[in-house]
């Protein structure tokens, strides 16, 4: 039965109201990584573009490693870039007018260290930074004792945590989860067990939503705590400070805006709310859905506004 509602949402999703032909038959590729709304997005960018005709390509990349593939023409669309971690990669990349900046998705980021609300009854002065100092072996395991446990994303993700470490003298051991699922099931072990954990948490997210906590407090993220030592806390380190937050950013080849135009005006348009962005991952994280299906029911619930970004192609 899902199988035959699922064909029946593609058909109603799948004629344009005119007919319209696509700039090229070459493949658009689209980035998709290691984390779930990337994938379910570039899932509902696939469905869009293909009811216009156009010939999509999904393509796995690592999220710090794929700017050479974007200056090069190997990947062509990305619907999210985290200013969080991305922010330097991505204003270089678009620095040398191989790469366009498509405007912002949407909601806004944050990404950092973050524990349980229960933590704090054992760790007191929390969500100040300087707490951790004192209180690491709170969240040490057999493998990190006596220093306190980390844990961080997979190592793709970039982030500085381990130089955030050393930086502010923190007594702690990073260790970077394999996957973004492994991640979050570590967290949903700890939290079922009242198990005090200090892991990577990043929103928009589910995870925020549904379990309390609270971010570490870091000296505030400037510019000048990534790129000059004599910033911040310590005089001869960079990192000392907590992640940038602000935009999600998509990003496109630079080549491909005379390829196929009206795909990409439809990228430009593409905007999601934060906690619509949550929703989606919920469905998949934590309900157990496929990404396709999840992607498919949103097409199909969301048809007007997505036709509204494809104006260019007739709406």
């Amino acid at each position: 039965m899902k199988r035959l509602t699922l064909a029946a949402a593609a058909l109603a999703v799948a004629t344009p109201s005119i007919a319209f032909e696509p700039e090229s038959t070459d493949p658009i590729k689209v980035m998709i990584a290691d984390w779930t709304s990337m994938q379910v997005h570039a899932e509902i960018l696939n469905i869009i573009l293909s009811t216009y005709g156009y010939n999509v390509e999904k393509v796995v990349a690592d999220d710090s490693a794929r700017y050479p593939g974007f200056e090069a023409g190997d990947l062509h669309i990305a619907l999210e870039t985290w200013q969080t971690t991305q922010n330097a990669n991505f204003n270089a990349s678009v620095a040398t007018g191989k790469v366009l900046d498509m405007g912002e998705l949407g909601p806004r980021a944050r990404e950092d260290w973050w524990y349980p609300i229960y933590a704090k009854e054992l760790c007191p002065g929390l969500p100040d930074w300087q707490a951790l100092k004192d209180c690491a072996e709170v969240f040490s395991t057999p493998d990190t004792a006596p220093k306190g446990r980390y844990l961080s994303g997979p190592v793709a993700w970039g982030g500085f945590d381990a130089e955030r470490v050393e930086a502010l003298g923190l007594p702690f051991t990073v260790v970077n989860s394999g996957t973004d699922a492994g991640l979050f099931a570590e967290l949903e072990s700890a939290y079922s067990r009242k198990a005090p954990i200090l892991l990577w948490i990043y929103e928009p997210h589910w995870a925020p939503a549904v379990y309390e906590g609270e971010f570490v407090e870091f000296p505030p993220y400037e510019d000048a705590c990534y790129e000059d030592p004599a910033w911040g806390v310590n005089p001869e380190a960079l990192y000392d400070c907590g992640k940038p937050q602000g935009w999600i950013k998509k990003m496109a080849w630079a080549g491909g805006e005379a390829k196929w135009p009206c795909a990409y005006e439809i990228v430009r348009n593409f905007t999601m709310e934060g906690a619509e962005v949550g929703q989606l991952v919920y469905e998949v994280d934590v309900k157990g859905r496929g990404i396709e299906d999840v992607a498919m029911e949103w097409a199909t619930a969301n048809e007007a506004e997505w036709r509204g970004w494809a104006a260019c192609a007739g709406g």
